[in-house]
């Protein structure tokens, strides 16, 4: 992929100069030449760890990267003054920075809002997509499954069924569609995963390598002398956008269904357990797990490592920090932290007074000592007036 600097301005919405760069011109005014010879000879003088000049204006971008990277065809970004120097020294050929960043020389400088954005709009431009669709030689389809225009399968895939993918999905290596499962349009199943029987993915879902979908869900009974398996016959449901990263596991519905509603993003590593119901545009960070037939709201973010007990009500907008234990409903836009978890600023109070415990136990032999002693002090003090 190859865009010109007239498509990097389209992406990125700004209006590209269109004045050519030329040479300074050279006055005839003898004052005007004597301040241009001073000028010169002090740019010569200057130390050799200043910027360096503007770079020409790159006529073509082959990607991005960071700024300590990049290359002269590379695009970067950078939102922060204090980044002016990472600027200045990067050899990226242009930069997308915001209208207030401070006039630098080095890279190009395209000014425009929300620098983070722009730059993410373009580096989409690069993923790494499919060149045609096609079906692998090896890829195992059943006779009844029914594959939209433009799907591809990956070598040593298996799609069973009664299966329906949307159009232009991708089905990577090794990935098992199981039966009567139903893929929607703009899909991308990566190397490796599952989706068991009857589950549903809406359009636009990436799913990452290893994630399994609609595995059967913890569910046991003890009868008196053995666990015994209680029938998981539900599914699981994704809606639209949704992205599940590497190695996590969403489970099916014991009855019913489990479901991940429209936007929401998971992380690698978390455990989605059967009848949960995950919100619209919920983040769920890396080996966090929600127990069964708990709810989490719309817009709630779940950092690394936290554990939801089961049969819970997360509200709409909460933020849940690192591993934290929560065994009790959250309100709608409530900050919680720390096992169990509890509201954020009290559990900074009981940390920060916990830090104070080795000196406070310290000082308490200290007046434990001073105690002992006065007691001993005033006991001879008794004893000497008690004699005649």
């Amino acid at each position: 992929m190859v865009l010109d600097f007239a498509q990097l301005c389209d992406l990125i919405e700004i209006t590209p100069s269109t004045a050519p760069s030329q040479p300074a011109r050279v006055s005839t005014d003898a004052s005007a030449q004597a301040s241009t010879t001073a000028a010169i000879q002090a740019t010569a003088a200057a130390p050799a760890t200043e910027a360096r000049p503007r770079q020409a204006r790159r006529a073509e971008f082959t990607g991005v990267n960071t700024l300590a990277l990049a290359g002269p065809t590379e695009l970067c970004f950078a939102e922060h003054a204090d980044q002016a120097e990472a600027v200045s020294s990067s050899h990226a050929g242009a930069v997308i920075v915001p209208p207030d960043f401070p006039a630098v020389e080095g890279p190009e400088l395209l000014r425009t809002e929300r620098p983070r954005e722009r730059f993410f709009r373009v580096a989409e431009q690069f993923v790494p997509r499919p060149s045609t669709p096609s079906i692998h030689p090896s890829a195992v389809i059943e006779a009844s499954a029914k594959l939209a225009d433009g799907v591809s399968v990956g070598p040593n895939a298996v799609v069973g069924a009664d299966v329906c993918i949307g159009p232009r999905s991708v089905i990577g290596a090794g990935s098992v569609i199981e039966r009567n499962v139903r893929i929607g349009a703009d899909c991308l199943l990566e190397a490796n995963v599952s989706i068991q029987r009857d589950c549903r993915v809406g359009d636009r879902c990436i799913l990452h390598s290893g994630v399994v979908i609609g595995g059967e869900g913890f569910g046991f009974v003890w009868d008196g002398s053995a666990h015994r398996k209680v029938p998981q016959l539900g599914r699981v449901v994704l809606e639209e956008d949704v992205d599940i990263g590497c190695n996590s596991c969403v489970d099916r519905a014991t009855l019913g269904e489990t479901r991940i509603r429209r936007g929401t993003k998971i992380d690698n590593l978390v455990q989605i357990a059967h009848n949960t119901d995950i919100g619209a545009h919920v983040i769920l960070v890396s080996q966090s797990g929600v127990a069964g037939s708990s709810r989490l709201g719309t817009g709630t973010v779940v950092a690394g490592q936290v554990a939801i007990s089961d049969h819970l009500e997360i509200g709409a907008g909460a933020r849940i920090g690192g591993q934290a234990g929560v065994t009790k409903d959250v309100a709608a836009g409530a900050s919680v932290f720390g096992t169990p978890a509890r509201p954020m600023k009290q559990t900074l109070r009981e940390l920060a007074a916990l830090a104070q415990l080795p000196a406070l136990i310290k000082a308490l032999k200290g007046w434990r000592a001073e105690l002992t002693e006065l007691k001993q002090r005033i006991s001879e003090l008794e004893k000497a007036e008690r004699k005649p």
